[in-house]
């Protein structure tokens, strides 16, 4: 028994930190999709395969017992096995699982389009499949990345990769769930727990971009540091005004006056501003171009690095503004809607061949 599957990676569209306080975040699915192959066991023992090697370890109700210390490029995998297996609460069979690397820049920096947020949803619908459970998939990964990062994070990359498309998400709170992992009432839980407050949007009729800045950010490292900034009350007022701007930006979406939406773009990296230096030179220049193209942009996600998604008004002006970015060194990606985590035909064949190197 063995599947092949791929999910997709997310750029946030609004509501960057808003999400993490109450607020709306509004997300798309983008490529490179991740690839992932599993296959069932005879025996109960794990293996979770990736470019940097292999960790193995044995089945129980209570997660996996590892072999060793799970290293840090394992950890999200990992965590999301030992949720699986909770859920499933009983002996099984074991299970082979490899993950493709994350698409990477320049200089082998991420992305930052959500690599981890695909490898922990992989790894959920993987197990679900070898073990024939009928869990949900998404509140299970959204319990395993949350406890993976420490509480941090909104959750909202999982559930884009997840669901796919373009999506309106507001946080979902684990904190029940994660109790119930710990009590053995995890699979019960997952099925009487609310449902996540997500909902997809029709497909964008502007065209969009992303450009690579150069460098990497820390999301774990800047959320801690905007949270300290910000007392309950600044919190709010930040919520409320990106609330009001994400609106504007889901309508103009659809189509319509450009200009107005890309008012409502600037508005919004703007004040993102207002948390911190998340603006690095590099982004500053990428927005500088777009606009000089007539183009729209803001940074996306955390800031502090990784890239902005840029909005043009047709293909044709993101076409040009494409060739213009590239011309100065700057790498881009032609954004097109992607589903969300999907069985393929076809297995990647270097992910086939860790699995058959195993014994």
């Amino acid at each position: 028994m063995d599947r092949a599957l791929s999910a997709p990676g997310k750029l946030f569209l609004s509501g960057e930190y808003a999400v993490l306080w109450g607020g709306v975040a509004r997300l798309a699915a983008v490529a490179p999709r991740t690839a992932a192959y599993v296959r069932r066991r005879q025996d109960s023992r794990v293996h979770i395969c990736l470019e940097e090697g292999t960790l193995q370890g044995l089945t129980t109700p209570r997660g996996v017992k590892w072999d060793r210390e799970v290293p840090a490029g394992f950890s999200f995998v990992a965590r999301t096995l030992d949720e699986a297996l909770r859920a499933h609460g009983r002996a099984s069979v074991g299970f082979d699982v490899a993950v493709a690397p994350g698409a990477l820049g320049p200089g082998g920096h991420k992305l930052g389009i959500g690599g981890s947020a695909s490898a922990t949803v992989l790894a959920a619908e993987a197990a679900r499949f070898v073990l024939e459970e009928k869990f949900d998939v998404l509140k299970l990964a959204l319990t395993a990345h949350t406890l993976g990062q420490g509480g941090k994070g909104s959750g909202g990359d999982v559930a884009t990769s997840f669901a796919g498309g373009t999506v309106r998400y507001r946080r979902y709170d684990i904190t029940a769930l994660a109790d119930a992992a710990n009590t053995g009432r995890f699979n019960a839980a997952l099925a009487e727990s609310p449902p996540v407050d997500l909902w997809r949007m029709p497909v964008p009729r502007v065209s969009m971009l992303y450009a690579f800045t150069g460098e990497s950010a820390s999301t774990r490292l800047l959320i801690g540091q905007v949270e300290s900034r910000l007392a309950e009350a600044g919190r709010k007022a930040f919520v409320e005004r990106s609330d009001a701007l994400g609106h504007a930006i889901e309508d103009g979406l659809g189509g319509g006056d450009f200009r107005a939406f890309a008012e409502a773009v600037k508005a919004q990296h703007a004040l993102l501003l207002e948390l911190g230096p998340l603006e690095t030179e590099g982004m500053r220049r990428v927005l500088a171009i777009a606009a000089s193209y007539h183009c729209a942009g803001k940074l996306s996600g955390a800031g502090g690095g990784d890239g902005c998604i840029l909005f043009a008004p047709d293909a044709q002006a993101r076409e040009a503004l494409r060739e213009g970015l590239e011309s100065r060194g700057f790498l881009t990606l032609t954004l097109d809607v992607e589903q969300g985590v999907r069985g393929e035909a076809q297995t990647d064949a270097r992910l086939r061949g860790w699995v058959d190197a195993l014994t």
